[in-house]
């Protein structure tokens, strides 16, 4: 499915907009629940990663095939491993046989695991016999996914010795550890993140109880770029958000004030409004903390007319599709002047926006929605529309809610 795209007629926006629980979230929150089924969870995502993730986790023989969900891959690898009497081949969309898994494979063989590969070396699909792992020391490097980094962390609890990981060298997203720590936290299980040591005490039952998602910040940060790309006095409220967050990509709200959008938290929800602040002369950050943020933050600049200069993105090679070759290509597109290296890119200052250009996807959920906001400066096509489905099901449906213009081409 094809969509056309074409902005509000009225240039003021206002709306209140509810937004599904934390893909991220929601994820490790059904593993933890699968490893104490005391645990009930309030306001997962309805996100086809966690549809996946929680079909994945009801199944204890045969093939898991989890297709783009790159965070189902990994948990569900340590997961199964740590699982005695369960053999499943895990596998997925053909992207997702090219993403590698060898790190995480190596530290669960470290601890006892029995996983084999069936196609590619490295990569998946992959054979998992499930044995009672004993837990104990594992190293991994620091700089990669901190998926494979939650993988080793929840499963650690259920481990008879618990977990003590190395991570070796200079740490990246270390939100997204501490948000896996603190879910942790928040279930009883003790744990310490001392200079490169993380220590996860073992933890043999939970008692009965509720655990509440908060909505998705990362979805949160499409209707940021809408709102930077307004006029001003544009609101949206947008719900369930805290103010003291576990997600990393809620430091949106300090990045995009620099865009002219502020942020002011509201009981149980956010209310964003666009002011008529002056832009800086230039965006430079460094977001290895954040780098799902990327994709929206290059394209709201672009949209401004704004040269930004954004590192820390080397994860984001290894994502759905290579994301920095993808934003050179469909921004390039537009008419911008972009360059990128293997963790970083950078965009000049856009005098013009080329017309009806067709946004290609490339099976990756943030393309197309990174990319909608533009809407409000040039009619775009986004391919393969549909892709919005892995982490926000809902998301035509609410920029229908904003007034902007879309149908099926």
């Amino acid at each position: 499915m094809n969509l056309y795209l074409s902005g509000p007629a009225e240039k003021v926006l206002k709306s209140d907009i509810e937004i599904t629980g934390s893909k991220s979230e929601s994820n490790r929150l059904l593993l933890l629940q699968a490893l104490y089924p005391d645990l009930s969870i309030d306001n997962c995502s309805n996100s086809d990663d966690a549809r996946v993730m929680k079909k994945g986790l009801g199944i204890s023989s045969g093939e898991v095939d989890i297709h783009h969900a790159g965070t189902a891959m990994r948990f569900l690898t340590a997961y199964f491993a740590s699982q005695q009497g369960k053999e499943v081949v895990l596998t997925g969309s053909k992207r997702m046989q090219e993403r590698p898994i060898e790190v995480l494979v190596e530290a669960l063989k470290d601890l006892g695991a029995d996983i084999s590969y069936l196609k590619t070396s490295g990569c998946p699909p992959i054979k998992i016999k499930g044995k009672r792992l004993y837990g104990g020391k594992v190293s991994l490097p620091a700089n990669i996914s901190s998926q494979y980094i939650s993988a080793l962390l929840l499963v650690a609890p259920r481990l008879e010795r618990g977990l003590e990981l190395e991570l070796i060298g200079t740490i990246t997203s270390i939100p997204y550890i501490k948000m896996t720590l603190g879910l942790l936290e928040q279930i009883g299980v003790g744990h310490s993140f001392e200079g490169n040591i993380i220590k996860v005490a073992p933890l043999d039952t939970v008692s009965p109880r509720t655990l509440v998602v908060e909505s998705d910040w990362s979805s949160a940060s499409y209707f940021y770029s809408i709102l930077a790309l307004s006029e001003a006095g544009s609101t949206i409220r947008l719900s369930a958000y805290r103010e003291h967050s576990l997600q990393g990509d809620s430091i949106l709200a300090d990045l995009y004030k620099a865009l002219g959008v502020d942020t002011q938290f509201q009981e149980n929800s956010i209310v964003l409004t666009k002011t008529s602040r002056p832009l800086p002369s230039k965006i430079d950050l460094d977001l290895s903390n954040a780098p799902d943020l990327a994709q929206t933050l290059v394209v709201t600049c672009f949209g401004l007319g704004l040269p930004c200069h954004l590192s820390g993105l080397h994860t984001l090679k290894i994502k759905e599709t290579d994301r920095l070759e993808a934003l050179k290509n469909e921004l390039g597109k537009l008419g911008a002047d972009i360059s990128v290296t293997d963790k970083s890119l950078r965009l000049e200052a856009a005098t013009s926006i080329n017309k009806a250009v067709s946004i290609a996807t490339y099976n990756d959920h943030r393309m197309a929605m990174a990319f909608a906001p533009l809407a409000l400066r040039t009619d775009l096509i986004i391919d393969d529309a549909e892709v919005v489905s892995k982490s926000y099901p809902d998301f035509w449906k609410d920029l229908d809610r904003l007034a902007f213009q879309i149908k099926e081409v």
